[in-house]
């Protein structure tokens, strides 16, 4: 009794425990088995020899048990001295539960484990398995729900507004990126939606279901770009956290990581950026470890990268590695076509904010048209903003209310476009329609068959428009 008494205390299951319980568990079962510490088999008792079809349970005595009962799990019960209490095990293609448990010596040494067959049917058991299941699949989905707003998306393909062939070629390109998992490099002015693009290419790739994570280079001092982008090793510092700090790469570790204004990253960094691309492995500050990483990386900057590998402060090297597909996203003023539709768009997401509806009319979207938008779509949003704020008819926004908001010099809005007569708009329909069949022309390096469907035409129609133009 002392003795079942020290063993309860040392929380481990001596030879004379298991022999004093082994009856009742036996009785409670449909089947038992006992391994010795090499995990082979030292008994067996009938109904389990008769349960996996062994004949005579003799045959059995002194062989590994992986080799009588191929998915056990009982030689890591004696290796690791952790019982299995419940367990699923399939067996000559039936599922049986059971629970393992190891035993000591009086000196507390492992010598060996029973296990004992709990169910050796289902079926009782499918309330709870199916309860079980639905638990399991409600906090994947949650787990899943809240990693996606933690470090998911706000933005799809269709928040790239825009049906001039600029802007239809912009999305070409994006769906291309989105279908084939390697670096994107987004090439445009600041205000031109790199970030929209960048997270509408990640929502419709295979890694639309891990995080997207987005870092502004530009915005980070260069003592804590290592940092921020590796991680920091406990104590790797004077004050530093005892704890690990992962970085943008452990974060996005199965996604894509989309690095903003990569132009703006000092030389030393991309050293370390480069080798991180180019091996999958990242170490994290003050640590020896490498961390292995698998990440799909959207650079974007607003400055010209060729430039600056001439003057040597950006490593040509690290360009090719980022620039695998290249989206050049043209600046506003080079689609003003695209001025309706945009203006529609940021109007009712603005609406929603202020709890206002704006319309634009026509004379608006022309006054919109005189300015050169040196910010952007993200200056027009700005200006349709203050003048839906500032308007007094009822949400409805004409060129008297857009030229009150513009920025101006003296009375006029600052452009650096030349003035241009007003023509028919037959002759200016027809001239653009001219301008985008020879650019796709030149684009399909004069197939005709790419260039219809680049414009989205059929061939016959191609045809027809080219005999029009001849």
């Amino acid at each position: 009794m002392t003795r079942l008494f020290e063993a309860k205390n040392r929380s481990v299951l001596t030879r004379e425990l298991i022999e004093a319980l082994f009856p009742m568990f036996e009785e409670a079962s449909a089947g038992a088995i006992a391994v010795d510490r090499e995990a082979r088999i030292t008994w067996i008792n009938q109904s389990y020899t008769q349960l996996l079809g062994l004949g005579d349970a003799g045959n059995a005595i002194g062989k590994p048990v992986r080799a009588v009962i191929p998915h056990t799990r009982m030689p890591e019960v004696v290796e690791t001295g952790k019982p299995l209490l419940l367990d699923i095990m399939e067996h000559d293609k039936q599922q049986l539960v059971v629970t393992r448990l190891p035993y000591y010596d009086d000196g507390g040494e492992i010598v060996g484990a029973v296990a004992f067959v709990l169910y050796d049917d289902l079926q009782p058991l499918t309330p709870l398995v199916s309860k079980y299941r639905r638990l399991h699949q409600d906090l994947a989905a949650a787990r899943k729900a809240l990693a996606k707003k933690a470090r998911g998306t706000r933005y799809s393909l269709g928040d790239f507004v825009g049906a001039s062939p600029a802007a239809l070629e912009v999305k070409r390109r994006a769906r291309l990126a989105a279908g084939r998992d390697m670096p994107v490099l987004l090439l445009g002015e600041t205000g031109t939606g790199k970030e929209v693009l960048a997270q509408a290419i990640h929502s419709v790739s295979t890694r639309t279901d891990k995080p997207f994570v987005g870092v502004n280079v530009a915005a980070i001092p260069d003592n804590l770009l290592e940092a921020e982008f590796f991680g920091v090793a406990p104590g790797a510092y004077t004050g530093a956290d005892r704890r690990t700090r992962d970085g943008k790469f452990q974060l996005a570790n199965g996604g894509t990581l989309f690095l903003d204004e990569v132009g703006d990253m000092p030389l030393p960094l991309q050293a370390k950026l480069l080798r991180a691309l180019q091996e999958g492995e990242i170490e994290p500050l003050g640590s020896n470890k490498v961390v292995p990483v698998d990440v799909r990386v959207i650079a974007a900057t607003s400055r010209n990268l060729e430039a600056m590998i001439a003057e040597g402060s950006f490593r040509s090297d690290l360009y090719y590695r980022l620039n695998v597909l290249e989206i050049p996203i043209p600046p506003l003023r080079d689609r003003l076509a695209d001025l309706g539709v945009l203006c529609e768009a940021l109007l009712e997401d603005i609406g929603d904010g202020l709890d206002v509806r704006g319309e634009i009319t026509d004379a608006g979207v022309s006054a919109l048209a005189g300015y050169d938008w040196p910010g952007n779509i993200r200056e027009l949003r700005n200006v349709l903003e203050r003048a839906l704020t500032m308007g007094e008819d009822g949400g409805q926004l004409d060129a008297d209310a857009i030229f009150k908001v513009l920025p101006r010099n003296g009375n006029r809005p600052v452009s650096t476009l030349a003035p241009r007569p007003v023509r028919p708009l037959g002759q200016t329909m027809a001239e653009a329609e001219a301008q985008a069949i020879e650019e796709a022309l030149v684009a399909a390096r004069g197939n005709r068959t790419r260039a219809a469907k680049l414009l989205g035409i059929s061939r016959s129609v191609l045809y027809e428009k080219l005999a029009k133009m001849s």
